[in-house]
């Protein structure tokens, strides 16, 4: 598949946008880091494998906001509210979406886009629908359709049904609509709770 001027356009302006990010998140990003190893001594980075274009996995990073070890701990990779496993920074990371930031290296990488359906789990992939699948059909983002829709708190079949429709539909209007929708989404929280997750 060749790439279209249009993606050329899109992925100069990722790089920059992220690019631009980092530096300016990056005295953040230096005080978050801090509070992650005075908490528990651990490392600061959460590098997990995720599924991106095409069904290509690549490692997404992430500022650690759990203790270490914690998918093996109490309900593996799903989240909830309340969840033990999060640390006391993590809790303030995460409510602030700050633990996401370093995703932005992974649009500089070529990784993600800054918008585009969440990646997510091996797992997850292997059991998508025929129609589920057209998902990967773009590079996943850090923000996107079903995230200013409700994130994870929304059924797992409802989200992945936004993303397609995302891929469906998608135009330079959408995208600026999601950028302008997004900073009202990052309050919005991101625990599963009793809908959102894999089911089944």
């Amino acid at each position: 598949m060749g790439e279209g001027r249009g993606d050329t356009l899109n992925r100069a302006a990722d790089v920059a946008a992220a690019s631009l990010g980092l530096a300016a998140a990056s005295p953040l990003l230096i005080l978050a880091a801090l509070g992650i190893k005075l908490e528990d001594g651990g490392p600061v980075f959460y590098r997990q494998r995720r599924v991106g274009l095409l069904g290509q996995e690549f490692e997404l990073v992430k500022l650690r906001t759990m203790v270490v070890g914690a998918e093996g701990i109490g309900a593996g990779y799903a989240v909830n509210v309340r969840d033990q496993r999060i640390t006391r920074v993590g809790r303030l990371l995460r409510r602030l979406s700050i633990d996401e930031v370093p995703q932005l290296w992974n649009v500089v990488r070529g990784d993600m886009s800054l918008i585009g359906p969440r990646p997510t789990l091996a797992y997850q992939v292997e059991r998508y629908t025929p129609r589920q699948r057209k998902r990967l059909a773009v590079k996943p983002g850090i923000t996107g359709w079903a995230q200013i829709h409700g994130r994870a708190r929304l059924p797992w079949d409802e989200r992945i049904e936004l993303d397609v429709w995302y891929v469906e539909h998608r135009s330079p209007w959408v995208d600026l609509k999601i950028l302008a929708r997004t900073p009202r989404a990052l309050f919005a929280g991101t625990y599963k709770g009793d809908t959102g997750g894999w089911r089944g």
